[in-house]
């Protein structure tokens, strides 16, 4: 009998959801099935981000969505809702997992909970090398016995297996199957007497897998009582759960999946014997209590200093070719005021963003690098034991390490926390952990005012960031925010030699939204800025006579203890809307452009500015208000504006603190 249905004939195209736990390859296998053929963009109404490409096989067309990575589906986080609610209200034609072939038994639980839902589920054993090198063996064919649905061997970094997969996606297509696990007869009874009540109403039974909805009610499961919530069957289902204790089903419930699971291991692993394995050795000493923090910053140093010494160079290029673009247009242009507004406004200001380009290409490319090789789920683990004692899990040091590239995809990857208070709680310090858009700042003011040390000083900068956040998370964590950390516990993936190529995709696409935001926020922000250096008419273009110096010599009074005159004032405001404005809008004021060098000479002959001011002003970019992407997304996370002006006001009264005491300090003690 063919194997081809309706679904997966030529010219037809198939919908596949592609799940699987953090750490499993998945993100590889997303990236050698669909190329460069993506889209990136949030999943409606929630701020999680949604990955989909394309691809044809065999005359089929193919969709590929990208769920977010999850240990299960019970419905903790915003994480497992987007996945789970994507397999049953959408219905995939296909769910791929994506299964460390390293470690079956933390894989097979997602496994279990896919089976119930009645997706068609095809499993990509992945890593299925490294089972080899250490003399393991999996027997495909007992499993896909056992788990009746299909198992394929791949290695995605190696673009093994890939073919194999594409054609088992053909053939699962259009196939339909539930998966039982059995709870025992007590347990039975309930989830049949549920379905019972389930089955009355038409919607509800139309649109959910009724087993699945009443194990998962039997859980206590909140998510799935909003499922229900009005329906003529509400009171029913009530009904039946009172006399029952839901979290003691929920705990014995996933018992019977762990039977579950270790009975299939024992069939199909065959694993040998052996000493600690190299993984482990290297994780006793990067993990260890006394070396692992102290090689994390050593490794988080070299990494900054690279990005700085290896950009500079490139950065001097872009500089020469903004210089020279600029001059060349405003030559071109016979009416002054529409030259100066393109060579001083729009290149000169968009120029001066672009120029650091390099350093954040580098700086991700490098932690894309560290986090393929499975280094950054140990710098989580080590920070652990430092987070717990603050209030938080060790989980949580994850989106602060996203937030050294990027703050809005940081604060969206606080999803993954499943409690509310630590979630909170992660979003409001993960604004004070540097991203790349603060770099430029340093860069330039490092560069002035520290010479060789520039890099040391820039590394300081983002230290100060961590200490500052730990610190903010133990003084709200005990007032506003009081509450237990919750448990966490983490099970570190294989190391892997990281790949260029993956690393390079995501490089390109955090660069790609620096890019985009050069070409729209920053735009609109340095044609502001132009604007009102501008006007009104007939004054000299940025003078303390311009719109731009009135605001200037305004808000003067407030940063004059810090050391800042009216000049930095106004940068600091335009820089609300992106931080690297910042440096753009001192290019305007002191008649520089885009040029980097002028920058840093109109500051070196500023006597308002030295290595104090200098630094107080990189620890004031550090700290104060986050940038508007940031706080939209706060917006968005917390559903709350109460949180975004507390985000506003409790950083930039940090940021004015330290400045204060920095420029104060240095005066106090005869400092430059």
């Amino acid at each position: 009998m063919s194997n081809m249905t309706e679904a997966n004939q030529p010219g037809k195209k198939l919908r596949v959801a592609l799940t699987g736990n953090p750490n499993v390859g998945k993100t590889s296998l997303f990236n050698v099935l669909t190329g460069a053929r993506q889209h990136v963009g949030n999943w409606p109404g929630v701020t999680v981000e949604k990955k989909t490409g394309t691809l044809k096989h065999a005359g089929v067309e193919i969709e590929i969505v990208d769920l977010p990575g999850t240990y299960s589906l019970t419905a903790y986080s915003p994480d497992e809702i987007v996945a789970r609610d994507y397999i049953i209200e959408e219905k995939p034609d296909v769910v791929i997992q994506v299964v460390d072939a390293t470690n079956l038994e933390r894989n097979l639980y997602l496994t279990t909970q896919l089976l119930e839902l009645g997706a068609q589920v095809l499993i990509a054993l992945n890593m299925t090398d490294l089972i080899r090198e250490r003399g393991d063996s999996i027997d495909i064919q007992k499993m896909e016995e056992f788990l009746e649905v299909p198992v394929v061997e791949t290695v995605a970094s190696k673009k093994e297996g890939i073919p194999d997969l594409l054609d088992s996606v053909l053939r699962t297509a259009g196939k339909q199957h539930v998966h039982k696990i059995g709870y025992g007869k007590a347990f039975e009874e309930k989830i049949a007497e549920l379905g019972s009540v389930l089955s009355e109403d038409e919607v509800v039974k139309a649109a959910y897998p009724l087993r699945w909805l009443s194990v998962k009610l039997l859980e206590g499961d909140e998510n799935a009582f909003e499922k229900i919530k009005g329906r003529p069957v509400e009171t029913g289902v009530r009904a039946l759960l009172d006399s029952g204790d839901g979290a003691s089903f929920e705990g014995e419930m996933a018992d019977k999946r762990y039977e579950t699971i270790n009975c299939l291991t024992s069939l199909v692993c065959d694993r040998a014997l052996r000493e600690q394995n190299p993984s482990d050795m290297i994780d006793r000493v990067l993990t260890s209590k006394k070396l692992g923090i102290p090689i994390f910053l050593a490794l988080m140093w070299g990494a900054f200093d690279v990005t700085f010494t290896f950009g500079t160079p490139l950065m001097d290029l872009i500089d020469g070719f903004f210089g020279w673009l600029a001059g060349a247009v405003s030559a071109s242009i016979a009416n002054p005021w529409l030259a100066s507004f393109l060579g001083d406004g729009i290149i000169g200001g968009v120029g001066s963003v672009l120029i650091f380009l390099p350093n954040i290409l580098l700086l991700f490319l490098m932690l894309s690098l560290l986090e393929d090789s499975g280094y950054l789920a140990r710098a989580a683990f080590v920070m652990d034991r430092l987070m717990y004692s603050i209030g938080l899990q060790g989980k949580a040091f994850i989106p602060m390490l996203m937030g050294f590239g990027c703050t809005v995809p940081a604060v969206m990857a606080t999803r993954t926390l499943e409690s509310p208070r630590d979630r909170l709680l992660t979003i409001l310090i993960t604004p004070f952990i540097s991203c790349g858009a603060r770099l430029p700042v340093y860069v330039v003011l490092a560069g002035t005012f520290f010479g060789e040390a520039a890099g040391s000083v820039i590394f300081g900068i983002y230290i100060l960031g961590i200490v500052v956040a730990i610190l903010s998370a133990k003084l709200l964590g005990s007032t506003i925010l009081k509450g237990e950390a919750s448990p966490f516990i983490m099970e570190l993936p294989p190391y892997r030699l990281p790949s260029m190529k993956t690393g390079l995709i995501h490089m390109w696409e955090k660069g790609a939204m620096y890019l985009k935001k050069a070409g729209t926020i920053i735009l609109a922000g340095v044609t502001l800025i132009w604007l009102a250096a501008s006007l009104p008419a007939g004054v000299e273009y940025g003078s303390e006579s311009s719109l731009i110096g009135s605001l200037g010599h305004f808000l003067e009074p407030l940063v004059a203890p810090l050391g800042f005159d009216w000049k930095v004032a106004v940068a600091l405001v335009f820089g609300c809307v992106a931080k690297e404005i910042v440096i753009g809008a001192l290019g305007v004021l002191y008649g520089a452009g885009e040029d980097e060098s002028a920058i840093m000479a109109g500051m070196q002959a500023d006597p308002v500015f030295g290595a104090s001011t200098a630094l107080g002003l990189m620890v004031f970019t550090l700290l104060y208000v986050p940038c508007m992407a940031v706080l939209g997304v706060i917006r968005k996370e917390t559903g709350s504006w109460k949180w975004v002006l507390f985000s506003a006001v409790y950083g930039t009264a940090l940021a004015w603190i330290f400045a204060f005491l920095i420029y104060q300090g240095s005066r106090a003690f005869g400092w430059v």
